[in-house]
């Protein structure tokens, strides 16, 4: 078998956390309530985030804390204390972007690995080895490398410092994401996980002596978005990535759903695992990112540039949770939670934890007290359906929907 690299999932909340851990992740990344560059993503609080890594580790997988922001003066008198917080809850690892955090790190959370975040726009192996000698454990390599740019970087390090990158999510329009756009249009600050992504936004110019008068930038008769990045995704790429060495790859999307963390995190396990012992891969699994809300893929840098998807900035959303599995028992008859409208007689289908997908009619089903329900309605009700066979907890059930906007 071949060196396998460590899968490591999106925790933006507790519940997304369960999703990447029970398909597949061996390691997720999350944020306290307070240095991380994602404040929207829901976090952990402090009471929380004990419950968080124990329950990864109870499932043997490791848990990785961002501490990325570039914390200014005033900010710095609260980082001991959370250090240490991440120290004590059993943090394996922390995610870090300032020099400063960093040697703080080593002093208020000595038990956890030093990761260098991709803010730090690690772009050769100079840089890589030079953080090596103050003590991190790996490096999290800009996203604007080439895959012979990251042989290279391999080649010329120790084989002690491990490298990771992404391999599927949202690209940034700047550099490893050291944009301002936002604070300077929105006052909303892009470095404390707060950006508006003003990148994704239609323009038109606008002469100095005629204020107030349009004029559209085209591209075609369409117009177009020209800072508008598409997403990334490597999942027909995993052979490549694992021949120039590296040892981690990530999934960017804290931001996103648990369903999004479930999925993604389902379909690169499968395929990793299929590369990595020789065996032919599932194409179902590659079709499994095409079922969560994307911008049109590519392949980031790894094979040159990318390219922007001018015309708009819209998601491609063709799916939609209808539920979630609480409980099956073994002749399929599932108790699920409802997330979304759908009605018996209905083409649905089916995924789970290790759980191959499946398309299935849906059934009648009965409500918490046994009637008979052909279209539930009330969110996060409970009700039973027959399974044409059990599917382990946390499955999900979904159907096809247009949801992308016109």
């Amino acid at each position: 078998m071949r060196n396998k690299p460590e899968l490591l999932a999106p925790a933006g909340d507790m519940e997304r956390l369960k999703m990447s851990v029970l398909y597949g992740a061996d390691a997720v990344y999350l944020a306290g309530t307070s240095f991380g560059m994602r404040s929207f993503a829901g976090n952990f609080p402090a009471e929380e985030l004990p419950e968080a890594v124990r329950y990864a580790h109870e499932h043997g997988v490791k848990v990785h804390v961002t501490v990325n922001t570039m914390p200014r003066s005033d900010e710095l008198a609260g980082l001991p204390a959370h250090l240490e917080l991440l120290d004590q809850s059993g943090v394996d690892a922390l995610i870090i972007a300032d020099l400063g955090v960093f040697r703080a790190a080593e002093k208020y959370a000595p038990h956890c690995e030093r990761h260098i975040s991709t803010q730090v726009s690690i772009a050769n192996y100079a840089c890589a080895n030079a953080w090596y000698d103050l003590g991190a454990k790996r490096v999290v390599l800009a996203r604007e490398l080439s895959l012979e740019e990251i042989r290279t970087i391999r080649q010329n390090t120790p084989k002690e410092l491990e490298i990771e990158t992404f391999a599927h999510g949202a690209m940034c329009v700047s550099y490893s994401g050291r944009c301002l756009l936002s604070n300077y249009m929105t006052g909303r600050d892009s470095n404390r996980g707060a950006c508006a992504q003003p990148c994704r936004y239609q323009y038109a110019l606008m002469e100095e002596k005629r204020p107030g008068e349009y004029f559209p930038v085209f591209e075609d008769e369409k117009g177009t978005y020209i800072m508008n990045s598409r997403d990334m995704c490597m999942i027909d790429h995993i052979d490549d990535l694992i021949e120039v060495g590296v040892d981690c790859l990530k999934i960017e999307g804290r931001a996103k759903s648990a369903y999004y963390a479930a999925i993604v995190t389902g379909a690169y396990r499968h395929v990793i695992d299929d590369v990595a012992a020789g065996r032919p891969v599932d194409p179902v699994w590659r079709g499994e990112v095409e079922r969560v809300s994307h911008r049109r893929y590519s392949t980031g840098f790894f094979y040159g540039e990318p390219g922007q998807y001018t015309q708009n900035s819209r998601y491609i959303r063709d799916w939609q949770v209808c539920a979630i599995v609480t409980d099956c028992d073994k002749n399929g008859l599932a108790t699920l939670s409802l997330r979304n409208k759908f009605a018996a007689g209905d083409t649905v289908e089916l995924v789970g934890p290790d759980l191959r997908p499946f398309a299935f009619t849906a059934p009648s089903m009965a409500d918490a007290d046994g009637a008979l329900l052909t279209e539930p309605r009330t969110p996060q009700m409970t009700f039973t359906m027959q399974l044409p066979h059990p599917v382990p907890p946390y499955s999900i059930l979904r159907r096809a929907v247009e949801l992308s906007p016109k």
